[in-house]
C-alpha cells in the first residue's frame, strides 16, 4: 500500500497536517471550520461555479474556490475576513436579485440552502435592481416539476442525472442571461428521457425542481363523504418519516405513522409490506420456473419504477428478463379494488387509494396505462412522497412526536420482516432468497440473514448455495451502477441468475421523495442510507414472521381469491408488461 503523503499548512492561524491532494474545503471541514458553499456536493464532481466558497491564500492575488483548490505545503489560508464576507454577500445578493420574491409561499421555505445562506451572510436587502429572468413553470411530468426561475445554475441536478443515474437528461442550455437547465432542445420533462427518479429534486438547493404534488387531491378525497379513502405506506417510509418531526435519522416510527394517518381521516391504514410479500411469492415462482427451464435468465426485479423507466428507454433488449410482477404498491392497490372491495361489498369506483412512497417515480407508475382499472382510472389514485405526507400531517394539526403507537388495519396490515427490508438496497434479493431457499430445498432456511447482499455498495455480487443448487446474484443501486451489471450481462461477462436493481443510490431509503436531510448531512450520503436501512433490518429482526411465504394473510388471499401463485388469476391482477419507449440511448 502506498504511504499517504502529508503536508503542513495553516488555516485561520491553526497549524494542521493534511493529506496532499485534498482540497482546502475538505481540510477545513476536518478541522470543524465550515466554509459557505452552494454548488458543492460531496458525492458529485466538483464544478466550482458559485464561488461562494472562496478563501484567501497568502501570496495569491485573488481569492480561490476552496471546493476545487488543492492544499500545498506552507499555505496560509483565511476562510473568513471582511473582504470575503463582502464578496460572498455580493454573490448571494446577485443570485437573490435574479430570484423570485416568493419565499413565504415556496415549497422550500425554511429548508432552502440559498435562503439559509442569505441569512447567515447578513443579506437584509436587495441592492441590484434590473431585469430578472422569466420562464414558465414546466408541469408536463407526473413526477417532477421544473421551475427555471428558481434555478441558480449550480449544476447539481445535471451532475446527479449524469454521474449517479447515467441518464444525462438535464444540461445547461443557451448562454449568458438566457442560460437555463432543461432537457435537450428545451423539451418538456414528460417528453424527455427523464426516468422520474427525483434525485434531481433531492440535490437541488432551492425549489427549481420539486415533486408534482398530490396533496390537494388527497385533501379533497378526505373531504368527500362518498369516498372510502384507503392509505398504504411503503416499507422505507417508517425509517425516514420521523426526520420531518425532529427524530434522528434512522428512527423507526411505524406506530406513530399509523396513528397519524387515522387522525388525518383515512378510513383504513394498510401496509404496502403485504404487497411486498405478495411480490416475493409471485416473483420467486416466476424465478424458479425460469431457472427450471433455463430461459430468460437472469430474472431482473421490477419493484423500482425508476429502473423500469430506465430499462424501457435505454435497455429495451432486457425487457424479456424483467419480472412481470407489479410493484408492491400496485399489487396492493389492485387487491384493494378487486378482492378487498368484493369481500367488503364496496363499490371499487368509490374507493380512493392513496400510497405514501419514498419515490417520485411512483407517481408516474400509478398513471401508466398498464396500471389502469377496467373503468379507466388508476388502481392507485394518488401518490404522496414522504415529504408530502410530513407536510400534510402538519397541515392537519397532527402532533406526531406525542402520538401513541397504532396498528395497521386487517386484513391488509399483516406482513413479514421480508417486506420491511424491501426499502434497503439488497432487501428484495434477501427476501427472495429466504423464499427461494425453502422452495428449492424443501427445508427450513437455517439463516435468514443473507449478509452477502446487504450494504450500500453500488454493486454487490455473490454465489448463494441452496444446498447444492448454486445461483449467482447481483444487486445494483443507482443506475450508473446498474449499467455496469447490465453491460456485463449483454457482453456475456456476467453469468447471473437473478439481479436486483434499485434506481436510487442506497435503495428506497434514499428515494427521490424522502425527507431532506438535517443540516450537516447531504442527500446521497451513504451514512444516511445506512442509518435508515439499519432501522428496517432492526424491524425485520424483531418480527416473528420473517418469510413472505409464511404470511397467513397472504395464504388466505390466495386460497379465497387469487388461486395458485403465478397462475392465471394472479397474472390478470398482479402482473404487468413493459414497452420500449424511445430509441436506444447512448451508454
Amino acid at each position: 500500500m502506498t504511504a499517504v503523503e502529508t503536508i503542513n499548512l495553516e488555516i485561520d492561524g491553526i497549524h494542521v497536517h493534511a493529506e496532499k491532494g485534498r482540497t482546502i474545503m475538505e481540510v477545513a471541514d476536518s478541522m470543524g471550520i465550515r466554509i459557505p458553499r452552494l454548488c458543492f456536493h460531496p458525492q458529485l464532481s466538483t464544478l466550482g461555479a458559485c464561488r461562494v466558497c472562496i478563501v484567501e491564500v497568502e501570496g495569491m492575488r485573488n481569492p480561490v474556490a476552496s471546493c476545487a483548490y488543492p492544499v500545498s505545503a506552507g499555505m496560509k489560508i483565511k476562510t473568513s475576513s471582511p473582504t470575503l464576507r463582502r464578496l460572498r454577500r455580493d454573490i448571494v445578493e446577485l443570485l437573490l436579485d435574479n430570484h423570485p420574491r416568493e419565499c413565504q409561499t415556496c415549497e422550500r421555505d425554511g429548508n432552502c440552502e440559498l435562503q439559509n445562506l442569505a441569512y447567515s451572510l447578513g443579506v437584509r436587502e436587495r441592492l441590484f435592481a434590473g431585469e430578472r429572468k422569466k420562464f414558465k413553470i414546466e408541469k408536463s411530468s407526473r413526477a417532477v416539476i421544473r421551475d427555471a426561475e428558481r434555478c441558480i445554475l449550480c449544476g447539481r441536478c445535471v451532475r446527479v442525472c449524469e454521474e449517479v443515474q447515467g441518464v444525462c437528461n438535464l444540461d445547461v442550455q443557451k448562454r449568458g442571461f438566457g442560460s437555463v437547465v432543461s432537457p435537450a432542445h428545451g423539451e418538456k420533462m414528460a417528453e424527455s428521457v427523464c426516468i422520474h427518479c427525483g434525485q434531481c429534486i433531492n440535490v437541488c438547493p432551492t425549489a427549481a425542481l420539486i415533486e408534482h404534488s398530490d396533496t390537494e387531491a388527497v385533501l379533497n378525497a378526505l373531504d368527500d363523504p362518498d369516498l372510502h379513502v384507503i392509505v398504504q405506506t411503503a416499507p422505507s417510509i417508517r425509517a425516514a418519516v420521523g426526520e420531518g418531526f425532529g427524530f434522528p435519522p434512522g428512527t423507526p416510527t411505524t406506530g406513530k405513522m399509523v396513528t397519524a394517518l387515522r387522525l388525518m381521516g383515512f378510513s383504513k391504514v394498510f401496509d404496502t409490506n403485504i404487497g411486498a410479500d405478495l411480490t416475493i411469492i409471485e416473483e420467486s415462482e416466476e424465478f424458479l420456473s425460469r431457472l427450471k427451464k433455463n430461459e430468460k435468465l437472469p430474472l431482473i426485479t421490477s419493484c423500482s419504477p425508476g429502473w423500469i423507466s430506465f430499462m424501457e428507454r435505454f435497455y429495451p433488449e432486457m425487457i424479456p428478463n424483467a419480472s412481470t410482477c407489479k410493484s408492491p404498491m400496485s399489487m396492493l392497490s389492485t387487491l384493494v379494488k378487486t378482492c378487498y372491495a368484493e369481500k367488503k361489498k364496496l363499490d371499487p369506483e368509490k374507493i380512493f387509494v392513496v400510497a405514501i412512497m419514498p419515490c417520485t417515480a411512483k407517481k408516474y407508475e400509478a398513471n401508466r396505462p398498464e396500471h389502469m382499472a377496467p373503468w379507466g382510472k388508476p388502481y392507485t389514485d394518488a401518490v404522496l412522497t414522504t415529504r408530502e405526507f410530513i407536510w400534510l400531517a402538519k397541515c392537519l394539526g397532527v402532533n406526531y412526536r406525542e402520538l401513541p403507537d397504532g396498528e395497521f388495519d386487517a386484513p391488509l396490515g399483516m406482513s413479514s420482516g421480508a417486506g420491511d427490508i424491501f426499502g434497503a438496497t439488497g432487501g428484495v434479493m434477501e427476501a427472495a432468497l429466504r423464499t427461494a431457499y425453502e422452495k428449492v430445498t424443501g427445508d427450513t432456511c437455517p439463516n435468514l440473514n443473507f449478509l452477502e447482499v446487504r450494504g450500500v455498495a453500488g454493486v454487490k455480487e455473490a454465489t448463494i448455495d441452496l444446498k447444492g443448487t448454486e445461483i449467482n446474484v447481483a444487486v445494483a443501486n443507482g443506475l450508473h451502477n446498474a449499467k455496469t451489471v447490465l453491460n456485463g450481462i449483454l457482453r456475456g461477462e456476467k453469468k447471473l441468475h437473478i439481479v436486483e436493481v434499485m434506481a436510487c443510490p442506497g435503495g428506497c431509503v434514499a428515494g427521490g421523495g424522502q425527507p431532506y436531510p438535517p443540516e450537516g448531512m447531504y442527500v446521497l450520503d451513504p451514512n444516511l442510507a445506512r442509518m435508515r436501512a439499519k432501522a428496517l433490518y432492526a424491524i425485520d429482526a424483531n418480527k416473528q414472521l420473517r418469510k413472505s411465504h409464511d404470511n397467513p394473510e397472504i395464504m388466505r388471499w390466495y386460497a379465497e381469491y387469487l388461486g395458485e401463485p403465478n397462475g392465471h388469476r394472479t397474472h390478470e391482477l398482479l402482473h404487468t408488461s413493459y414497452t420500449a419507449k424511445l430509441p436506444r440511448g447512448v451508454r
